[in-house]
């Protein structure tokens, strides 16, 4: 799965929350200052080409949905940051969660339960 850009993800994360949405909904819901209808319509052309979204079409009007699921996404974000920077490894992640105090007992244990179940 391609990697997204920062804005590409913002466009995403707004189409995974409608569901399905037209480039106008899309502009409704970035608000002030509005960018431009022709750069939303490029980045969710390029979210089609990387095969992420896909269209349906009324007349000259479209209407964009995920293909990819935010979870699907997650998943392989959070995988190949595991091989990146922590050399594939899960428990090296822990670790440095846990050596940065961005982990607490409780949510270590809560995690520990849910491998339990």
């Amino acid at each position: 799965m391609k990697s997204l850009t920062k804005v590409e993800e913002e466009i995403m994360h707004l189409i995974w929350k409608r569901e399905h949405c037209t480039v106008s909904e899309l502009l409704d819901d970035l608000g002030e200052p509005r960018p431009p209808h022709s750069s939303i319509s490029s980045i969710v052309r390029i979210l089609e080409k990387k095969g992420f979204v896909n269209h349906k079409s009324y007349g000259k009007t479209y209407e964009y949905f995920p293909i990819i699921t935010m979870n699907q996404y997650r998943a392989a974000q959070l995988k190949l940051m595991v091989h990146n920077y922590f050399d594939g490894s899960v428990n090296n992640l822990v670790s440095h969660l846990v050596h940065e105090k961005s982990v607490n007992i409780k949510e270590l244990q809560d995690i520990v339960n849910q491998l339990d179940n």
